[in-house]
């Protein structure tokens, strides 16, 4: 069984607005097993991370956060995706198609787009 990578530099604040436009408001533990799930367990989100990052998407207007209670009864803070977060979210997406696009190219067989 492979190890567990970490996330991506640059690729957290895209997982996490899309973990929060799919799932709706999550506490930080909520968006790290999320993330870590659907990537079938093969990335690790630390919370030395995670949590900086929450705070830089919340500082930018993309994310809301606000207090509650976790279901084991505990407080926590949960985030939830902003209008901001929504447009932010689409635009980093079609960056992220045209980047993959774009490395696609250097290993496909011609070295071009198929």
């Amino acid at each position: 069984m492979a190890d567990k990578s970490d996330v991506w530099q640059g690729t957290l604040a895209l997982m996490v607005l899309k973990t929060l436009e799919t799932m709706g408001p999550l506490h930080g533990y909520g968006i790290a097993r999320r993330i870590e799930q659907i990537s079938g367990g093969l990335l690790e989100v630390r919370y030395g991370t995670l949590y900086p990052a929450l705070l830089k998407l919340e500082q930018e207007g993309f994310v809301s956060a606000e207090w509650g209670v976790s279901d084991n009864n505990r407080r926590a803070k949960y985030y939830g995706l902003t209008r901001a977060g929504k447009k932010q979210l689409a635009k980093e997406a079609r960056e992220w198609d045209q980047t993959t696009a774009i490395i696609a190219r250097f290993f496909s067989p011609s070295g071009e787009a198929s």
